[in-house]
């Protein structure tokens, strides 16, 4: 199925942005690429399409803020640079979608609240309201208080449960790379359709990896796990 004809046959869309997508070189946030972003969620919406977006990036945009160069180690820094850059994150979708004629609502998860049955089902609800008022969920794992014990790890994981938690029709994770490469990144030849996660795809995944994002391919295709499970399909791009 070529891409358009993909995004015309879906209704409800989960796209999760990765932090490379996200910012700039020097670890600020890409306002000018947020936008053209939001230009193209803006489309899907007048489409029809429902939109929910996992975002990234919210430790690297609260590093400059603190003064810091490089990516903390110690727990306590990596969740306020999580607590300062996750508003800032906020701050710009909103002006964006707003200026745009669009509400968003941030929605913060750990692990926890969708294993324990009840949580699920009360962010389930919360999800569906948004929905049904036509409010886009900006989503992202709630760093400043998460520990080991209820962390995703990373956003394509999160991205890929979010996913399921809202049946959505197709999971679209935006990275700093094209596609899944055959054999990145000496050949440069993108698989443009992966029907079955085989060994070799899974050893291929683990050779790439990003400076500034967790897990790189690897995570993804077990985000693709995920989703397949259940029926739907997922797109990197």
């Amino acid at each position: 199925m070529e891409r358009n004809e993909l995004l015309n046959s879906v209704r409800r869309v989960v796209i999760k942005l990765g932090t490379p997508v996200l910012t700039t070189e020097d670890n600020r946030l890409d306002t000018s690429r947020i936008e053209e972003l939001v230009e193209q969620f803006v489309w899907l919406r007048q489409k029809g399409v429902q939109l929910a977006i996992v975002t990234s990036g919210a430790i690297i945009a609260g590093m400059r803020s603190l003064g810091l160069r490089t990516k903390p180690k110690s727990l306590a820094k990596l969740q306020a640079a999580a607590s300062v850059g996750q508003s800032q994150l906020m701050r710009v979708y909103e002006r964006l979608f707003k200026e745009r004629g669009l509400i968003v609502g941030q929605i913060l998860l750990t692990k926890n609240i969708l294993i324990e049955k009840q949580r699920y089902l009360n962010v389930r609800n919360t999800f569906s309201s948004l929905f049904s008022s036509g409010v886009i969920p900006i989503i992202n794992e709630n760093d400043s208080v998460a520990v080991d014990e209820i962390k995703f790890g990373d956003n394509d994981t999160l991205s890929a449960l979010v996913a399921n938690l809202v049946e959505a029709d197709l999971l679209i994770i935006l990275s700093d790379v094209d596609g899944f490469y055959a054999d990145y990144p000496s050949n440069g030849k993108l698989l443009f359709q992966i029907k079955e996660i085989s060994p070799e795809i899974e050893k291929l995944a683990r050779r790439t990896n990003s400076s500034k994002s967790i897990g790189g391919m690897t995570t993804k295709l077990m985000a693709a796990k995920t989703v397949t499970k259940k029926g739907k399909m997922m797109l990197i791009a």
